[in-house]
């Protein structure tokens, strides 16, 4: 398939290539997660050229009729063009999540446990990175979602990240690939899916061109100073007790402050700290008139009183500190 390698094939080529070069950790050999889509066959395709151990791990989702004969299909492929192949089979639970979300998670959890301590490249565009900023910034969900997806995020690589979608179709052509539409990358029932066909195609008209680029690039500065922002957060101690210093809290920037207050909280228990949560126990510190105690979720172990683990958690401003405690706990912050 050398000669093959010209126009658009060239670009994802090249783009695999490049990414090699920034993270030589990654290695000599690689797993590609592969559906079967235009974008991840372009992928393997360059994979192939560029590793010397290829992959692929093609997952069945089995929410579709029909759907272990497109895994199949992809396994072939990905074998025709010289990797080795695997098809996981999964059941998706939709534990309240939504279906893509469940999907999602079923997906990762299936990779994760086939990679087998080898890194999982994937085959996420310029044109998804701007779907998620776009969503993110839709939500108000600040610069941890605005920075996207990452290159490399071990052990996930994505070397398409500044590759257009129709770059890798016809990548696909150029190497004489037939691949496979996923109809739900079509049904409007999905939010991606209507920011991908409708939104996104209305920005780039009416704003003259250029939005999905420039939606990836507000991800990597975003990423930047994100970065920076979280090394200062890091720098901030924890108490031998657990507790925060509010005299060391009051000195941060709000930005500091409250990525000081995710990290603590995630470090307690409280699995998803929201923007409320961050804001109310943040107002503990910058904004403090004796109020009582932020209810942030989690579970807490069993205290001295026997209060249970199902316990919620609180934070309370206590004698210069805020802690964090089980909701029964009594007693008047100071």
């Amino acid at each position: 398939m050398a000669g093959d390698w010209t126009g658009a094939a060239w670009t994802v080529r090249a783009a695999v290539r490049a990414f090699r070069r920034a993270h030589p950790e990654v290695g000599d050999e690689v797993c590609v997660g592969l559906s079967g889509g235009a974008d991840s066959l372009a992928l393997i395709a360059a994979a192939v050229a560029e590793f010397a151990d290829v992959t692929a791990l093609v997952v069945d989702h089995g929410l579709q009729p029909g759907s272990d004969e497109v895994a199949r299909r992809a396994a072939a492929a990905a074998r025709g063009l010289g990797a080795a192949a695997e098809v996981l089979v999964v059941v998706v639970d939709s534990d309240g999540s939504g279906p893509e979300a469940a999907a999602r998670t079923a997906r990762y959890t299936a990779l994760d446990a086939a990679r087998r301590d080898r890194p999982v490249l994937l085959a996420h565009t310029i044109d998804d990175q701007a779907e998620t900023v776009l969503l993110a910034l839709g939500r108000g969900s600040g610069a941890r979602s605005l920075r996207g997806m990452a290159a490399w995020d071990a052990p996930w690589g994505r070397p398409l990240l500044g590759v257009r979608a129709d770059d890798t179709r016809a990548a696909c052509r150029d190497l004489g690939l037939t691949w496979w539409d996923d109809p739900h990358n079509t049904d409007p029932t999905y939010t991606r899916v209507r920011v991908r066909r409708e939104v996104l195609p209305l920005l780039e008209d009416v704003l003259g061109g250029g939005v999905a680029e420039g939606l990836a690039r507000t991800a990597e500065l975003a990423r930047v100073d994100d970065d920076e922002l979280d090394r200062l957060a890091e720098a901030v101690p924890v108490g031998d007790d657990g507790a925060l210093d509010v005299s060391r809290l009051e000195r941060l920037p709000t930005a500091v402050l409250t990525r000081v207050l995710r990290r603590w909280l995630l470090s307690r228990g409280v699995t998803s700290p929201t923007y409320a949560h961050l804001t109310a126990v943040a107002a503990l510190v910058t904004d403090w008139r004796g109020q009582g105690g932020v209810a942030v979720g989690g579970t807490g172990p069993a205290g001295a009183c026997g209060v249970g683990p199902t316990a919620r958690l609180v934070a309370r401003r206590r004698h210069g500190k805020v802690v964090l405690e089980n909701e029964r706990a009594s007693g008047v912050g100071t």
